[in-house]
């Protein structure tokens, strides 16, 4: 799980910095859920903590907008649309519904994804290797053997 959670907030800041200096400008994050929970909500937190690491202060030089469906693929679509016109320089999807409505709305807009078991079958990207497409994102699928050990 450590390497897994690493992968995610590394590809989050990487998106950030590659667009300009930490404190050279105002950067903003929009961060989607399909809903609010503990484990989802850990998400959010945890990447929000590693921005700070990474220089990325909200109320400083990060804006944070974070949304939730509450549970509503309508309005996980809606939420998507919305972030796409509002233009940040990443999105964040968290949960599968989530993630599928914003890759369905931008090519453009850098998107990091989170808390999918299986992003090839929610064809978020076509297969585990690097997508080379505006999508990243790291899986919460364990491996088998060690639970089954």
């Amino acid at each position: 799980m450590k390497k897994i959670t690493t992968t995610l907030w590394a590809a989050l800041s990487a998106v950030l910095i590659s667009t300009g200096a930490v404190a050279a400008e105002l950067k903003q994050v929009a961060i989607t859920a399909i809903v609010e929970h503990p484990a989802l909500d850990a998400v959010r937190e945890g990447a929000l903590a590693e921005l700070k690491k990474a220089g990325y202060e909200e109320g400083k030089n990060l804006k944070v907008d974070f949304q939730s469906a509450q549970g509503n693929t309508a309005t996980a679509a809606q939420i998507a649309r919305k972030f796409v016109g509002d233009k940040p320089d990443v999105i964040l999807a968290i949960g599968t519904p989530s993630a599928q409505s914003v890759v369905a709305a931008t090519r453009n807009i850098p998107v990091v994804f989170s808390a999918i078991s299986d992003p090839v079958a929610a064809k978020l990207v076509k297969d585990w290797g690097a997508s080379g497409t505006n999508v990243t994102g790291a899986s919460d699928t364990l491996p088998i053997q060690p639970q089954i050990d």
